[in-house]
């Protein structure tokens, strides 16, 4: 079997996502669907405390760019520009192609009675809501859940409580979406405004269909691609599969000679590697990866791959964190050095900084000087003027 250090893992894993390239002249809509292609998918995300989720890995791998050609790809479609990009469940809510749209319908079909249990309980207590809404939203066109209800007459008083207390239309029109019979074509201040499928998904598209085990080996090929390397857990986590899945359809990869499996020291487990993931011999540049960056939301491959453990701390009472709210973790030279707490104050145009850490032995001027300029990129291209840098962190006081 052949053996890989976990340097030479790491550098593949960074150069299949992207990283260590040239950054482009200029940017296009096709230098993002490329970056798409090569992250296979962008997480979504309703936080924007610093920008939207979906934003961040790509400019992160390309640099600024005008965030409107990512949301024409995904929530426009005209003749001349077809939509590019849909939304559907992948790596949770997700950005996904087009294209990769019959890849999910058998996991339509497993939502079709009910994603989760409190769902079921909705559509028990209103079985025919779900038609209900699909024909509000056939003679209506698209809608989001609040003008549906408005339409059904059905707007009334929420209990009082946490954001997640949704009206059982909203339960329904995800539901909907989870089975395919709802798509998303635009969203309004990231309110997801629903239509039927077929008037979303080209037809050529939709009427496409994949058996369950040949989309599973195909998926499983894409994480592969996109990871360059990786166990069978990180394949499997990519677009949220199960073992029962991955486990033949990496089997029937490798005998295609599409995976290798490989032994990469200090790993607990094989490995599998892309038969056309590039290991270069170094990764360079800087990037600030946001928590529901391709690289980061795997968490336990994070910690093989980086040794760099890293928990979100949005839900953590704040005199708890440890390292603040929405915190980015910095990459430098194809290591991830440090992290970095920030936020967005749009009003005052501010980048606000409350803390900067340096992973150990990392906090150097050279890490401090390389924070500082993509500190200032970041802000450039989210229009704000000033970076306000905070005292928490080893590495704030040589920022």
């Amino acid at each position: 079997m052949r053996k890989m250090s976990a340097a030479e893992a790491r550098r593949t894993a960074l150069a299949a996502q992207g990283f260590g390239r040239r950054r482009p002249a200029a940017v296009t809509r096709r230098t993002i669907l490329d970056t798409v292609a090569r992250t296979r998918l962008l997480q979504l995300d309703s936080v924007s405390a610093v920008v939207r989720a979906h934003y961040a890995p790509v400019f992160s791998r390309i640099g600024p760019y005008d965030r409107t050609l990512l949301d024409e790809a995904a929530w426009s479609d005209t003749a001349r520009r077809p939509r590019a990009l849909v939304e559907y469940w992948a790596h949770e809510a997700a950005l996904l192609p087009v294209s990769d749209w019959p890849l999910m319908r058998w996991r339509m079909r497993r939502y079709r009675n009910g994603r989760w249990a409190g769902v079921r309980r909705v559509m028990e207590r209103n079985p025919t809501l779900g038609k209900d809404i699909l024909d509000v939203i056939a003679e209506v066109g698209p809608a989001t859940a609040g003008e549906v209800e408005r339409h059904l007459e059905l707007d009334k008083p929420r209990p009082k409580g946490s954001w997640w207390n949704l009206s059982d239309t909203k339960v329904i029109c995800e539901q909907l979406f989870a089975a395919g019979e709802l798509s998303v074509p635009r969203r309004v201040a990231f309110a997801r405004h629903y239509d039927l499928t077929e008037r979303v998904v080209p037809p050529e598209i939709l009427t496409r269909e994949v058996p369950e085990a040949d989309a599973v080996r195909e998926l499983v090929r894409r994480a592969a691609s996109a990871h360059g390397i990786g166990t069978e857990p990180d394949l499997r986590d990519y677009y949220r599969l199960h073992r029962a899945q991955t486990a033949p359809a990496i089997a029937e990869l490798v005998d295609a000679g599409e995976l290798e499996e490989v032994e990469v020291q200090g790993w607990d487990r094989p490995a599998y590697l892309h038969a056309e993931a590039a290991t270069p011999r170094r990764v360079t540049g800087a990037a600030l990866l946001c928590p529901f960056d391709p690289v980061i939301f795997c968490r336990p491959r994070l910690e093989r791959v980086f040794d760099f453990h890293y928990r979100i701390e949005i839900y953590t009472p704040e005199a708890e964190r440890v390292h603040g709210y929405y915190v980015f973790a910095f990459l430098l030279d194809g290591e991830l050095v440090g992290r970095v707490d920030l936020r967005a104050e749009r009003p005052a145009g501010r980048l606000l900084v409350p803390g900067v850490f340096a992973e150990p032995g990392r906090d150097t001027p050279e890490t401090a000087a390389a924070l500082r300029v993509s500190l200032r990129e970041m802000a450039d291209w989210l229009e704000l003027d000033d970076v306000v840098i905070g005292a928490r962190g080893n590495l704030a006081p040589l920022m």
